[in-house]
């Protein structure tokens, strides 16, 4: 279980909008990224122009995103046009997957099944050499986001990042453990995932991967 994220006072209600970047020719190709560079695919220049027209009508007091070229492609295409400078940060990007950066996942699978399957499934017991784990992954972004936070009092603030840096955000405000965090949704290319933050500083998930947490609540108390 993450340790818990830090619950300063606010003067007024918060909002962090989490953006996932848009399809890369290596998500295309069912290749490890981790920190190693893609490129955007003509699809994902797409679908970043649409989270653009989707977010149109938010304001946004200040946008951060990982230094990575995807997710800068990501953000310029959806925010461009407002004229906002975007903070780039390295602690935003994606977990960092050691030798397996660049390789194709078949390849993966085949050389490391018992691994493969750890990162998927049970990825608190994920370790492959030179990568982070999933808990050094989390504690980056939660510690990170946290500082976010204290920079400035913006209301709305958006980050662009990567599916595993988000996944495990959202897993630590749902103080579920580390092994669940690939649980549904999938978070798909330009998801959306919002979080309230109220005036005693409570975290509450509002949308996650563009659905209503309330629903995906509902649909795990039935299932």
């Amino acid at each position: 279980m993450a340790e818990d994220l830090k619950q300063p006072m606010t003067a007024t209600t918060r909002y962090i909008y989490l953006l996932r970047h848009g399809e890369t020719d290596w998500n295309r190709e069912r290749r490890a990224q981790g920190q190693q560079e893609s490129r955007l695919t003509e699809q994902g220049r797409q679908q970043a122009q649409e989270l653009g027209l989707r977010m149109a009508e938010q304001h946004l007091d200040s946008i951060y995103c990982s230094s990575s070229l995807r997710t800068r492609e990501t953000a310029d295409l959806a925010f461009g046009a407002r004229n906002m400078a975007i903070t780039y940060c390295d602690r935003l990007r994606e977990i960092r997957m050691g030798t397996w950066e660049g390789r194709l996942y078949d390849d993966i699978r085949r050389d490391n099944q018992a691994q493969f399957d750890a990162f998927w499934h049970s990825p608190d017991q994920f370790q492959v050499d030179g990568a982070e784990t999933f808990k050094e992954l989390q504690q980056r972004a939660i510690t990170r986001l946290q500082e976010i936070l204290d920079d400035n009092g913006h209301q709305h603030i958006a980050i662009v990042s990567h599916g595993a840096w988000i996944k495990s955000v959202l897993c630590a405000i749902e103080q579920r453990p580390l092994n669940q965090l690939w649980h549904p949704p999938r978070m798909h290319n330009c998801s959306l995932s919002k979080i309230r933050i109220n005036e005693l500083g409570k975290r509450t998930i509002l949308t996650y991967a563009d659905q209503p947490y309330t629903h995906l609540i509902s649909q795990e108390d039935n299932a």
